[in-house]
């Protein structure tokens, strides 16, 4: 498989489990220094952490449930071993029992992993994610 293929099986593996609401196999697809930037939260979150602390008083205090969640118009450019992956995503949240629907496009960073342990080798975790929204006007994905 190519390096290519490897990130976007898991970028897809990463969305997937946002979609089903797994919270252990979507922090386990970040790095522990992971940052994240919202269009919707007035800072940066500054590692794994701090967005699952955030998740998780979203889940108790809101009810936060993901509904559903897909991509589309996938690109990858691998630039050593860092990939930027570039993606539409569309997504359904449920929210103090109101229904929400995103069009957003986000850029995730990967980094290939180089462990010492042989199932961290090559395997390709993310370090950042940005998510901005979609451009008003257009249409969805």
């Amino acid at each position: 498989m190519s390096e290519q293929e490897q990130v976007l099986k898991a970028a897809a593996g990463l969305v997937a489990a946002f979609a089903r609401n797994d919270r252990d196999a979507y922090f386990g697809a970040f790095t522990s220094d992971a940052s994240f930037v919202f269009y919707t939260l007035e800072q940066p979150l500054l590692s794994r952490d701090a967005y699952q602390a955030l998740w998780d008083r979203w889940r108790s205090e809101d009810g936060f449930e993901v509904l559903t969640c897909t991509s589309s118009n996938a690109f990858v450019s691998l630039q050593g071993d860092v990939a930027i992956f570039i993606h539409d995503v569309a997504t359904e949240l449920r929210m103090q029992g109101e229904r929400h629907f995103s069009q957003e496009r986000e850029t995730i960073l990967f980094r290939k992993q180089a462990g010492r342990a042989q199932e961290q080798q090559g395997l390709w975790l993310a370090c950042h994610e940005h998510l901005s929204a979609m451009p008003e006007g257009l249409p969805p994905p």
